[in-house]
């Protein structure tokens, strides 16, 4: 398969800049390549969403946004990947600061055996809020981005374990949010979900946007499609095709992409 080849998306004299911009990286654990000169810009406060067999390296590569990839001793990375012009493998890199900027939600929903409420707190506390004012504001604002507030407001003492899936995703987003990141990161974050809660999952992506940077991962080619702007797919490493998600599902640069959304895909 031909590889992508760079482009900016879109013209430089867009209304909203690149916020993340990926430059021939590559990433290997051990002795297996898994990521393989990666070029792509992300579009500020749009959804740009990631597609392609499974093992084709797109959990891998939106977990190298945040560093993620990190916790591996095996993992060997090259080429830049800038936040705002900010190289996060730099070594001045504050990590822990890089992971408020950008948060991560995951397939699974991943509460805390806590409370609705300290779940949300969570990271607040650790950046060393301790006024109840501004935890009760913080909490109720991420709660409402979050699209939960309505329906957890009168019992936030609850063990987040007696939320439905959906809802329990929803509050994994919210807790997310309450740290105020700039990029939000998607990992199927709704594979594990009912056909009502993808929807509010799906409608609740639409509306962050305005707010927020956001990358999904999804197997789904009608979500990407109903939920992207852009949409980037890979396989087996490589960045094959990336461009707008209506121009790429309609009318795709390349025969692999092609085959891969209309499922006559061949490995």
């Amino acid at each position: 398969m031909t590889p992508y080849q760079p482009r900016t998306l879109p013209d430089p004299g867009q209304a909203f800049p690149i916020k993340l911009s990926i430059r021939d990286f590559n990433l290997s654990f051990g002795q297996t390549p898994i990521l393989k000169s990666i070029d792509l810009d992300v579009i500020a406060n749009h959804v740009t969403a990631l597609i392609g067999p499974s093992g084709c390296g797109k959990s891998t590569l939106l977990r190298s946004l945040n560093r993620l990839n990190d916790l591996s001793t095996e993992c060997r990375v090259s080429g830049q990947i800038h936040l705002d012009n900010q190289d996060i493998y730099a070594p001045s890199m504050n990590i822990a600061d890089l992971r408020r900027r950008i948060g991560m939600v995951f397939q699974l929903p991943n509460p805390f055996p806590k409370s609705i409420y300290e779940n949300v707190a969570y990271g607040l506390r650790i950046q060393g809020i301790r006024s109840r004012r501004r935890l009760d504001t913080a909490i109720e604002h991420a709660l409402t981005r979050a699209a939960l507030w309505d329906e957890v407001k009168d019992r936030l003492n609850t063990n987040a374990y007696e939320l439905s899936g959906g809802q329990q995703q929803r509050l994994v987003i919210a807790r997310a949010l309450a740290v105020e990141p700039e990029v939000l990161l998607l990992d199927e974050p709704a594979s594990a979900l009912d056909p009502i809660s993808t929807l509010k999952i799906e409608e609740l992506i639409t509306e962050l946007k305005h707010n927020y940077t956001i990358i999904i991962v999804t197997h789904n080619m009608q979500q990407a499609a109903r939920v992207s702007d852009y949409t980037a797919y890979l396989h087996q490493g490589t960045l094959i095709e990336y461009g707008e998600t209506q121009q790429l599902f309609t009318n795709p640069r390349k025969r692999a992409t092609e085959n891969y959304i209309t499922g006559r895909f061949v490995e």
